[in-house]
């Protein structure tokens, strides 16, 4: 599973015109499952994300995780992120899981970071989506299970 992770002020996410998730202050997480993902890898991310300490202490060091500076996760399925655009000018998404195999993983990585205390707002899957955010530093960081050590 792979994970963008944007420190934000706001973010909002659009379906069809009308807002299905927002957050003020926290992180824009852009989530996207590979094939063979599994529990074990949406563990590892909703551990990683929930822990990652990209917020500002009293003295403006990123010492804080979200749930330490009191900020909320806005959760967006992407299946673009494990996109291939080594060859050619069009990007192959054969690295990516079927809507049907991703679909629950993403739910079980909303679940994992509520698990850890965390206020979850989510896009919807498989829709069409309009995303909207405030890049707080900007702070961006890609995590991937499969790079775990």
């Amino acid at each position: 599973m792979r994970a963008a992770v944007q420190r934000v002020s706001r973010a909002a996410v659009n379906v069809a015109g009308r807002v299905v998730g927002q957050i003020g202050p926290g992180l824009l997480v852009y989530a996207a499952a590979a094939p063979d993902d599994g529990p074990d890898d949406t563990a590892y991310v909703a551990e990683k994300l929930a822990h990652l300490r990209i917020f500002p202490d009293a003295a403006g060091k990123m010492n804080l995780d979200v749930g330490q500076a009191a900020g909320a996760v806005l959760l967006v399925s992407a299946f673009t992120l494990l996109a291939d655009a080594r060859k050619g000018r069009r990007p192959s998404f054969d690295g990516s899981a079927s809507g049907e195999a991703a679909e629950p993983l993403i739910a079980q990585l909303a679940d994992g970071l509520r698990g850890f205390g965390l206020t979850v707002e989510t896009g919807r899957f498989g829709a069409y989506m309009q995303v909207e955010s405030v890049n707080d530093g900007p702070i961006c960081i890609l995590l991937d299970s499969r790079r775990a050590v």
